[in-house]
């Protein structure tokens, strides 16, 4: 009997403590998806701005995909 109630017990424990985890990691998914997608739209208006300047087409697409990956990164920073 002891057993039975221990195990009823430890399994209600799980099953509340699960859903906590996986929102809070949905959160952080979405924090880091939201990171990536500003990045994206910055990276591609320094990228035009760069375009209508003096820059190179080599020099202005390396900065985009520098401002790219620092978003990555930043992202990653948030998820892990």
């Amino acid at each position: 009997m002891k057993k039975s109630v221990l195990m009823l017990l430890t399994v209600s424990t799980l099953m509340t403590a699960i859903p906590v985890q996986a929102t809070q990691q949905a959160t952080e998914r979405r924090d880091a998806r939201d990171i990536r997608q500003d990045t994206r739209q910055d990276s591609r208006q320094a990228k035009q701005d760069c375009r209508q300047g003096v820059f190179g087409n080599a020099d202005c697409r390396q900065d985009h995909r520098e401002n790219k990956q620092d978003g990555r990164d930043a992202a990653r920073d948030v998820k892990y």
